[in-house]
């Protein structure tokens, strides 16, 4: 992540591993981090700027002047690496005084292989060239500027010539690697109440994780048993499976069985409990099961994913902070799942001495 002119953030450059959770103070941009990326992956997935940026003038460096024609902006950025190694995206948004896509430049090992630039200011577009190197060196066309231009790259250009080709596929290693982002932000008051069973995919606030346990119940049943094992070490009392129950009215109630002893519905559980098991959740599925944009083209089991949680740690205790830190690190050992958080000082001081996971401090 390159965070070159972005709200309280100037020339940060990020890492990102496979467990990577950013500490400092408050106002030091750990949650302005993951906002930058989760508005990235929402442009790779196709939403327009305003979408994906819905208080943009929140974005803008508190240091910017306008200029002449009082435009003010900020600039985002990421590397994506892969098959077609380091593919690197960068990003000049305006803000004021109309929200658009001013600039916009695809590389790969120091050629522009895609660029945009605001030619008239009176136009809703940009205009476009891309690496051809056919019998004219570059192909120019006007794009929206509301919209991601290396998204629109698969419709627009051929792929004919060598040069079309390579423009392709970085455009497709960099959008893959957008759009496989989940943010997770479980919200304890919408999980407790039953819900009607349905299609099974997690919500962001998680409020319908009874029907995911429903699904994952029926569909992964060794996933479901894992996540019940995790249950049982950061839930109060014994734990010996994670149950669903269906009620007179058709919907669904989860509950946390205790052996020889009443099971106990989820509803009654505490907040951190509830979030703990919603994310484990997370962690233990993939894009099959979480409610997010699904790259048709690349099956399910070969999907790579990165969970974003903006406080992880919160409203948990230090035992359940600590399971979901292991857990984390185990999961994203197999290469298909990273973890991007924010956490506070005290599970920041855990997740150092937990192998596996990177703390980033942004105490500047």
């Amino acid at each position: 992540m390159r965070l070159s002119a972005f709200a309280g953030q100037g020339a940060a450059v990020h890492a990102l591993g496979p467990v990577t959770l950013f500490a400092g103070p408050s106002g030091s941009g750990k949650s302005t981090t993951l906002r930058a990326y989760e508005a990235l992956a929402r442009l790779g997935a196709g939403d327009p700027l305003d979408e994906a940026f819905p208080h943009a003038a929140d974005c803008i460096p508190d240091r910017a002047r306008p200029d002449a024609q009082g435009r003010r902006g900020f600039r985002i950025g990421c590397t994506v690496d892969g098959p077609e190694g380091p593919v690197h995206l960068d990003l000049a948004v305006q803000a004021e005084p109309h929200l658009r896509i001013v600039g916009e430049r695809l590389t790969r090992r120091g050629r522009t292989l895609f660029a945009t630039a605001l030619r008239d200011p009176g136009r809703n577009t940009v205009q476009a060239e891309w690496h051809t190197a056919g019998t004219a060196p570059v192909t120019r066309a006007p794009l929206p500027d509301d919209l991601l231009g290396t998204a629109l790259l698969p419709l627009r250009v051929a792929g004919k010539t060598q040069g079309q080709l390579e423009v392709l596929a970085a455009a497709e290693q960099m959008v893959i690697g957008l759009r496989s982002a989940f943010a997770c932000d479980p919200r304890p008051e919408g999980m407790r109440a039953p819900v009607p069973p349905g299609e099974g995919r997690l919500r962001r606030g998680c409020g319908n994780l009874a029907e995911v346990l429903h699904r994952t119940h029926t569909d992964c049943p060794r996933r479901h048993q894992r996540l019940a094992t995790v249950a049982g070490a950061g839930c109060a009392g014994p734990v010996t499976g994670l149950g669903v129950r269906q009620l007179p009215d058709g919907t669904v109630r989860a509950v946390l069985e205790r052996g020889d002893r009443p099971a106990t519905p989820l509803g009654r559980l505490g907040n951190g409990e509830l979030r703990y098991l919603a994310l484990a959740l997370t962690l233990l599925t993939g894009p099959g099961v979480l409610e997010m944009d699904r790259i048709a083209e690349v099956p399910d089991a070969m999907q790579g994913l990165t969970v974003l949680a903006d406080g992880l740690d919160r409203e948990l205790d230090g035992r359940q902070t600590g399971e979901l830190l292991r857990l984390a690190a185990d999961i994203a050992a197999d290469g298909h799942i990273r973890v991007a958080g924010t956490v506070g000082e005290r599970a920041a001081g855990q997740a150092r001495l937990t192998p596996g996971v990177t703390v980033v401090d942004l105490r500047g």
